[in-house]
């Protein structure tokens, strides 16, 4: 199915961008470098989450399972990423 193709193509861009944008995070120049690339976690988490809901199964039980596990991964990413994001949300409100 070609929509399939495409869609798993999107995902392997977004969640290896979540990997690559976490490593990027970890060596941040600034504290607002580290904020930003974690955004840019969360969204391509988020992202994420949306190709693995796209992509259609065609009814093979084991895959189903196996992509709804990763759709939870992405949704637990995207908590983890917020909440560190959120941190600096209530950062910058207290020096505003």
């Amino acid at each position: 199915m070609l929509s399939n193709y495409e869609d798993s193509r999107q995902l392997i861009r977004s969640s290896g961008s979540v990997a690559a944008n976490y490593l990027e995070a970890q060596e941040g120049l600034s504290r607002r470098d580290f904020f930003y690339r974690i955004k840019i976690c969360r969204k391509e988490a988020r992202e994420s989450g949306l190709w693995l809901r796209m992509i259609s199964l065609e009814a093979d039980a084991g895959l189903t399972a196996e992509r709804d596990q990763l759709f939870a991964e992405s949704q637990e990413l995207k908590r983890i990423f917020s909440a560190i994001a959120a941190k600096d949300d209530t950062e910058q409100g207290a020096k505003g």
